[in-house]
């Protein structure tokens, strides 16, 4: 679900540089910077409003070492209500900075539910009412809310939809934003992975440790992949799984997984998994923008089946 309501968006190409992320308590902010976090911005939640030119302007001195940065500014600072627009002006007026200004928001419904459910006392009624709090708060934030670049609807998005929305901010996440798959070769004489999510058995391959010359080779060597080329099964189950995994990983990605490990099991770890996971890794390079890597768990475990 994208946001309900939006304004003008941001004018600068590709991600956004600089974002001042604010909004009513309980919209969630909080899953949005663990969203922008994953993007590869460097967050600083509950910055005092009067340091934000100060911490925009060390962005832009760092050499590099901050492409891209977030804040969070909200009521639980005391100046907030008082000083942001006047800062914000500020920001906007640095060369190279163009900020843009997010506003979370989510009717009264759901916002009560939600301090429901997490029984925190709104910050502007301590002593009353949620709703009580939240409506005084809306009031406050009105002309902030007129502001905004971005106005985020949160009321009916999972935690999984709101970290889509903020992927979607930019038809240009930049490189790297993807799930980091880890094709994982393993024997399951060892013992079955404790992360993996994807589990498959090439143990219906025939097994090079019975080989005379491949037992103390891995599969890594030629040889052991020629002798497991010549089975046509071993070609037919990597594209098989392959054609699976380019199904299933966007629509984990979609749903906001962030780490996903597929792990391939033989006997012993050396041999036939291994294979098998250098070839996969083979058939899903340049898989959109998926961060892919390989691992061997038992390669070095001797020369066991």
């Amino acid at each position: 679900m994208t946001a309900r309501a939006r304004r003008t968006p941001a004018t600068t190409a590709g991600p956004p540089r600089f974002i001042v992320l604010t909004g009513l308590s309980g919209s969630g902010k909080s899953q949005a910077v663990r969203a922008l976090e994953d993007l590869g911005y460097f967050c600083v939640d509950n910055l005092p409003t009067s340091l934000m030119p100060t911490f925009a302007e060390l962005t832009l001195r760092a050499g590099g070492e901050i492409e891209r940065a977030a804040i969070v500014v909200d009521v639980r600072e005391k100046s907030f209500l008082s000083e942001f627009p006047k800062v914000f002006g500020r920001l906007k007026a640095l060369p190279g900075l163009d900020p843009i200004l997010i506003f979370m928001d989510a009717t009264d419904e759901a916002l009560v539910r939600r301090f429901s459910e997490t029984r925190r006392p709104h910050p502007l009624a301590p002593g009353r009412s949620a709703i009580e709090g939240i409506r005084l708060e809306r009031a406050k934030l009105r002309a902030i809310r007129k502001m905004a670049d971005e106005i985020v609807d949160t009321t009916e998005m999972t935690v999984h939809e709101l970290r889509r929305a903020f992927m979607s901010l930019s038809t240009e996440a930049g490189p790297g934003t993807g799930p980091v798959v880890t094709i994982l070769s393993f024997g399951f004489k060892h013992g079955l992975p404790v992360d993996s999510d994807l589990v498959f058995d090439v143990r219906f391959l025939p097994n090079p440790h019975f080989v005379p010359g491949l037992r103390q080779r891995t599969g890594r060597d030629a040889a052991v992949k020629r002798y497991l080329a010549k089975v046509p099964e071993t070609q037919e189950f990597i594209e098989r799984v392959a054609a699976l995994l380019r199904f299933l990983i966007p629509r984990y990605a979609r749903e906001g997984k962030s780490y996903l490990t597929v792990a391939i099991g033989c006997t012993g770890g050396r041999h036939r998994s291994v294979a098998v996971a250098e070839a996969l890794r083979r058939e899903l390079r340049g898989l959109g923008d998926v961060r892919l890597r390989v691992k061997h768990r038992d390669i070095g475990q001797g020369t066991g089946r």
